[in-house]
């Protein structure tokens, strides 16, 4: 097995600068081992992303408690996360806020979210939908925070339209292969972009993502 969730924590976490104790206290509770296909779950906590089946991959946990550290859930928001994929993402985010709406284009790993999710006793206040996560999920729009767990070529106006003022999203934008995570904060009318590191995910495939021919 590679690591263990408390050498998660403390290697790859707090010693990089997560340091916001709601994060630190989810990825800790949540078994991120139950989000990994059973053959690949000796590397439950390895410093990587790991693939989950149809070319998609569980994001690397220092990049889902980055994002969701920049997100600074307080625990009443309501929270778009684009990329389901297996949940584990979601989970995290469900553990930080009120509500989180999850958006999946594969249906087959729609359908194994729920099943994690329900499975581990973490989908109370989470809800996967099915469909074209670049253009966010309307009918259950504004959102305090959208989290993009997929990269772009560049922000989707159709999530940006659904973040409320004040929000906040952390989206990876660029090339196919590096990319930049942005934090786009709106406030007061004006909205500001830093970027937090460079990042390497898989594409957000969509109508204001990427084509899937490109």
């Amino acid at each position: 097995m590679s690591g263990s969730i408390e050498e998660m924590i403390g290697q790859q976490l707090r010693k990089r600068g997560i340091h916001d104790p709601r994060v630190l206290e989810a990825m800790q509770r949540i078994p991120r081992e139950e989000f990994i296909p059973r053959e690949l779950r000796g590397d439950a906590y390895a410093d990587a992303p790991v693939a989950i089946g149809f070319g998609q991959t569980i994001t690397q946990p220092y990049m889902t408690a980055l994002m969701a550290q920049a997100l600074e859930l307080t625990g009443g928001e309501h929270v778009l996360d684009v990329g389901t994929g297996s949940g584990y993402h979601a989970a995290v985010l469900g553990a930080l806020a009120k509500t989180v709406i999850s958006i999946e284009r594969i249906p087959e790993l729609a359908e194994l979210a729920r099943a994690n999710l329900k499975r581990t006793g973490l989908d109370r206040n989470i809800t996967v939908v099915c469909g074209d996560g670049s253009l966010g999920v309307p009918a259950h729009a504004p959102f305090d925070a959208i989290s993009v767990a997929a990269a772009s070529p560049l922000t989707p106006p159709a999530l940006l339209a659904q973040l409320k003022d004040p929000g906040t999203m952390v989206i990876p934008v660029g090339n196919r292969l590096d990319q930049e995570l942005l934090v786009i904060r709106r406030h007061s009318g004006k909205t500001t972009t830093r970027v937090s590191t460079s990042c390497r995910f898989v594409p957000l495939v969509g109508r204001e993502g990427w084509q899937e021919q490109e």
